[in-house]
């Protein structure tokens, strides 16, 4: 059975039954607590929680799944994998463990199949209901196995709904291990399905990680997740997951490649498997709007990425691996997938720029570990320190794989204990600074639940009035929930009617007045959504006292709104532009909305060159000047799609959505404010053009009154560059051109002349040279001279003397003592270093002395020292050249 048919068998089953079809949410979670969606029920989250109420009682999907927790198993295994299909059904309070079991058994059984005898039920060991629905279905008790809290029961791993679970495992036979059921061999009875029975309310976990049951929750739950890699290994009488119809066409490009067929065991068969697996993750994370970063999910897309390269270069692939294995998978999956299809171009762009960076770090690592071995060698240790490598791994992005195979190939071995140890010491820090944001964002969120579980949902207004008649039906101060606040004080409150539109989409949120009737006033300094679909306003208390239950006038800032749909508006005509002029890769992956100013992230390897953006503005301004109709209207997710609608990744959407058409030449999926027509978006102005990460570029521009003002700034400032220059604005560009040619002929003749200079002074001081020891010593003070002109002064006299020579030059600038040394080739072959001239003359002038070779310089505030300071370096200088000690030298001023 091919996976389509898997999945297609998967679906109707549960259509069939009264589930309500989800399609699967992007591998961005709309989520603060988690990095990727790693489990079917990520996008259910609000119904189990309570946030929400689920518009349909039972729900299944195949959902994209990404998780590393068991990325080194990779290959190790038959059955881990970083991506992953997960099939899953659920209920939201209607059947509980007797229905979920009974369609899991029928299933199984008859949809795919699969022999009875062959499959075995774990239950949480305290789950007598789950077993004895199990063998009253006709399973024997000799194939259930009771496991404990770890392997059995679920949890989001905070405090919220929590349950016992049932695990259905195949029995793949006596080939993949020893018998005796899951508790003895779980690579030779593998899990394939898993049955979450979501029915209690569990507290704060301690750090061993128990956590007390505190009751029974109002409506129990069903989630489940059957595996589609796995299922598909066992129905297409395949080894691994990597020999599915899924990933055995990317395996077979991964030997194509490599000139020859992967092993059936052995380290070679990892690294083929890996490059296999980890395209398929690199291409669904791309098309999911991830791209490479040094931290968060774009860290996790560049190990992925790292890991393949790696590994493909241990096959000996030595030319680009990840374009051709991506691009693969797009072939085999873009069918079902269309996001790896038509995010292709994007996909090729990201993984051939991040693999040729890759390549050069890998070079430049190589060369930064050959010293740090041939350090280690020439202090004859036998191991290479743990801060080496994990500065290369750290710094450098070099894996500590090819360091330990680099070592032991120069007869060392590496302190992997140190390294280990200093990479926990990094996990840890990143770890607490991550658990308090996490703790923080929690915190808040329970209070919004507390309010949500028994507020109705404020209904937005805003689309089409900008005043309205509300009243406050929640208030939080100070984090908690509260019925009053005084004056001068901050509060987060609820409302039944809004006209304010939360931050969402990239456009921050509306702010404006609340005055109620008892003469409270407040202001609104934003508006955001606390949970999916509850919004949440943050004002201070102006005057008065507020309660809950107070009704009034809200009113939104017109201006301040006006120039947020001038933006936004704009930002959509710039998305249709840049894909036009760059290419369908060129996608939107971010943006801030402001007032009459927008930012705009895009996908992209390259800068826009002056002509790009010249075409982008210019291009932006004419369909402006067009003035389209800008037209909102709804429809459900598929017909939208069908209609070309474009959706933004990582954003999240409902089954029924706002479309924004502008003309003819721009559609997406978007729940912002708009302009009525293009026009009112006035004329648009590109600022800037950056790189913000590896594959990602933003421009800056203005709309609107933020343009004019910006144009008559610089209208302003040329007008007063023309007045400098005594000519007209138009002629002003040439004015400067001239004078600027000529400045740079006249500093052309300064240097040449003050060159010239130096060398006349530097025969004159060599000439005052006084016999030390085997040589001659030149130290004396000079005026009008930069620490620069200082040492070349030095360097050029000692030019002119005969070896061994040493020249201690001195001068005051800009309130502090310098003074410079330089010492004859000969004398520095001889060993004589220049810092050594200076070391105690730096500290007499309350400083230090640096440089290194034949030149030296040195500096302090004490400028009444210069003298005592020329002074002890000219003896130290006679000391050096077995001099003995020196008279007057003349330290007067040498003009």
């Amino acid at each position: 059975m091919r996976s389509t048919q898997i999945r297609r068998t998967f679906i109707d089953f549960f259509t069939a039954r009264g589930h309500q079809r989800v399609p699967s949410s992007p591998l961005v979670p709309d989520d603060p607590t988690l990095l990727l969606t790693n489990a079917g029920m990520n996008q259910f989250k609000p119904f189990y929680l309570g946030e929400t109420r689920s518009p349909f009682p039972r729900a299944t999907s195949v959902q994209k799944c990404a998780r590393t927790s068991d990325i080194d198993n990779v290959g190790r295994t038959n059955r881990h994998a970083t991506f992953f299909e997960m099939m899953g059904n659920f209920s939201f309070g209607d059947y509980f463990k007797e229905d979920a079991i009974a369609y899991a058994w029928e299933l199984l059984t008859q949809g795919y199949q699969l022999e009875k005898d062959r499959l075995w039920i774990t239950v949480f060991e305290d789950d007598d209901e789950a077993e004895r629905l199990w063998r009253r279905i006709g399973v024997p008790a000799s194939r259930i196995q009771r496991l404990g809290m770890a392997d059995n029961y679920w949890s989001m791993g905070v405090p919220g709904p929590c349950g016992p679970c049932s695990e259905v495992y195949y029995d793949r036979g006596p080939a993949f291990g020893r018998e005796g059921g899951p508790a003895v061999d779980d690579e030779r009875y593998v899990e394939i399905w898993n049955l979450v029975f979501t029915q209690f309310q569990r507290g704060e976990g301690d750090k061993k990680g128990t956590f007390p049951i505190l009751g029974e929750l109002a409506h129990r739950s069903i989630d489940t997740g059957l595996g589609l890699d796995r299922l598909a290994a066992i129905l297409q009488d395949v080894p691994n997951v990597c020999t599915t119809d899924l990933l055995a066409p990317t395996l077979n490009t991964v030997q194509n490649l490599a000139g020859r067929q992967s092993p059936s065991e052995g380290e070679e068969r990892v690294s083929f498997q890996v490059v296999a697996e980890h395209a398929r993750s690199v291409a669904f994370l791309v098309a999911d709007g991830v791209l490479p970063a040094k931290d968060g999910r774009g860290y996790v897309l560049r190990r992925l990425m790292r890991r393949a390269i790696r590994h493909a270069r241990l096959l000996g692939i030595d030319g680009p691996a990840l374009p051709t294995t991506t691009a693969s998978v797009i072939t085999n999956l873009g069918d079902v997938w269309p996001e790896l299809a038509s995010q292709a171009a994007l996909i090729e762009q990201v993984v051939t720029a991040e693999e040729e960076s890759f390549s050069r770090t890998l070079t430049q690592g190589t060369r930064l570990l050959n010293a740090a071995i041939s350090r280690t060698r020439a202090t004859r240790l036998a191991t290479l320190p743990g801060e080496t490598a994990f500065e290369l791994a750290d710094t450098y992005g070099f894996p500590l794989e090819l360091t330990v195979e680099a070592a032991r190939d120069a007869g060392l071995t590496v302190d992997e204990d140190r390294f280990a140890a200093l990479l926990d010491e990094q996990r840890k820090r990143a770890k607490t600074r991550g658990k308090a944001k996490t703790a923080q964002a929690l915190r808040a969120m329970d209070t919004y639940r507390e309010l949500a579980a028994r507020l109705p949902r404020t209904e937005f207004l805003g689309y089409q009035h900008l005043t309205a008649e509300a009243t406050v039906t929640g208030l939080i101060s100070g984090g908690l929930v509260t019925t009053s606040a005084p004056e001068g004080s901050e509060v987060e409150l609820v409302l039944d009617r809004s006209p304010f539109y939360a931050e969402a989409g990239g456009q921050i949120g509306d702010t404006g007045t609340l005055t109620l009737g008892d003469g409270t006033r407040l202001r609104v300094t934003t508006t955001r959504y606390g949970l999916e679909g509850f919004r949440v306003h943050t004002a201070r208390v102006i005057e008065g006292e507020l309660r809950t239950g107070s009704a009034g006038e809200a009113q939104v800032d017109a201006e301040r709104r006006a120039g947020l749909m001038r933006s936004h508006s704009a930002t959509h005509i710039l998305h249709a532009v840049v894909l036009a002029t760059l290419g369908s890769h060129a996608r939107q992956q971010g943006s801030l909305v402001e007032p009459d100013r927008l930012r705009f992230d895009f996908a992209h390897v390259t800068a826009l060159t002056p002509d790009q953006l010249t075409v982008i503005e210019n291009a932006v301004n004419g369909h402006v000047l067009d003035d389209p109709e800008v037209r909102a209207w709804h429809a459900d997710r598929a017909e939208a799609e069908a209609a070309g609608a474009i959706a933004l990744f990582g954003e999240k959407y409902g089954d029924t959505v706002r479309i924004i058409d502008i003309g003819d030449f721009s559609r997406e999926l978007c729940g912002g404010t708009h302009v009525a027509h293009g026009a009112q978006v006035g004329t648009f102005r590109l600022l800037s053009e950056s790189s913000v990460g590896a594959n990602l570029r933003r421009v800056e521009a203005l709309t609107g009154h933020g343009t004019l003002t910006h144009l008559d700034t610089e209208r302003r400032l040329l007008n007063e560059l023309a007045r400098l220059l005594g000519t007209r604005p138009t002629d002003a560009p040439d004015a400067l051109r001239r004078r600027l040619t000529a400045l740079a002929t006249a500093q052309e003749e300064v240097t040449r002349l003050r060159t010239a200079e130096l060398r006349e002074r530097a025969a004159q001081l060599a000439s005052t040279a006084q016999p030390s020891g085997t040589g001659h010593v030149v130290a004396r003070r000079v005026t009008d001279t930069t620490a620069d002109e200082l040492r070349t002064l030095a360097r050029e006299t000692a030019a002119l003397l005969e070896d061994p020579a040493i020249v201690i030059l001195g001068t005051e600038r800009d309130g502090k003592a310098l003074l410079a040394a330089a010492v004859t080739q000969g004398a520095h072959r001889d060993g004589i270093e220049a810092s050594r001239v200076l070391a105690a003359a730096a500290r007499v002038v309350g400083g230090g002395a640096g440089g290194r070779g034949a030149v030296a310089s040195a500096g302090g505030r004490r400028v009444e020292a210069l003298r005592e300071a020329l002074t002890t370096a000219a003896e130290d200088a006679g000391g050096i050249l077995g001099g003995g000690g020196f008279g007057d030298f003349g330290f007067g001023d040498f003009g």
